[in-house]
């Protein structure tokens, strides 16, 4: 099994970006987030525990409903935590049995939530993904096609990114000022050192 190394950071940070240049490097990520949606999309024992918790709206055609959820689930905070303890402990163990079968020298898991969640078991070390708050809801506004305060209510539920770059053993600024390349590249390098 690779040695797993987590890659953090707050909503609009460019977690996304950063793990394109360690899988350009020739490292495996896994994209913690887009696996849960497709266990949401896709395992039948969630679907049902989210359509019995959220209503039979949460999906359409057979489909998630991302914008319907987000909805509920930002909020009212016990419903956030509900949709977690749903869809974390599924997605912890496909990231495990994932990294098990991996044979590079490390492999990167991405997620947002690793300090809000248990999803940062077994990581060896964190990379935290830091931009500026301005630049985040920017991002997120242009990608997602929502609101500031849409934006801001997500923020809400993820800790500061004062103390979530604390908790990080690294950090990448991704600012539009500095260039990442050459920081994941120098990241990489010392990586690739320890093992």
């Amino acid at each position: 099994m690779s040695r797993i190394i987590g890659l953090t950071g707050g909503i609009g940070s460019g977690k996304s970006t950063i793990a394109k240049v360690f899988a350009t490097l020739g490292i495996p990520v896994f994209d913690a987030d887009a696996t849960a949606k497709h266990i949401m999309n896709d395992n039948s024992e969630v679907k049902e525990k989210l359509i019995a918790n959220f209503g039979a709206a949460v999906y359409n055609d057979n489909k998630l409903d991302r914008e319907y959820l987000a909805k509920i689930v930002f909020s009212d905070t016990f419903k956030l935590e509900l949709l977690n303890s749903i869809v974390h402990p599924i997605t912890i163990q496909a990231a495990k049995e994932w990294a098990f079968k991996q044979n590079a020298p490390y492999v990167i898991k991405e997620a947002a939530l690793f300090f809000e969640s248990a999803s940062s078991q077994g990581v060896e070390k964190i990379i935290g993904v830091s931009a500026p708050m301005s630049l985040r809801i920017h991002r997120v506004m242009k990608r997602d096609n929502c609101t500031k305060e849409e934006v801001a209510k997500r923020m809400a539920h993820q800790i500061s990114e004062i103390l979530k770059m604390k908790l990080c053993d690294y950090v990448i600024i991704n600012d539009d000022q500095q260039l990442v390349v050459p920081q994941v590249i120098a990241l990489h390098e010392k990586l690739l050192s320890l093992s």
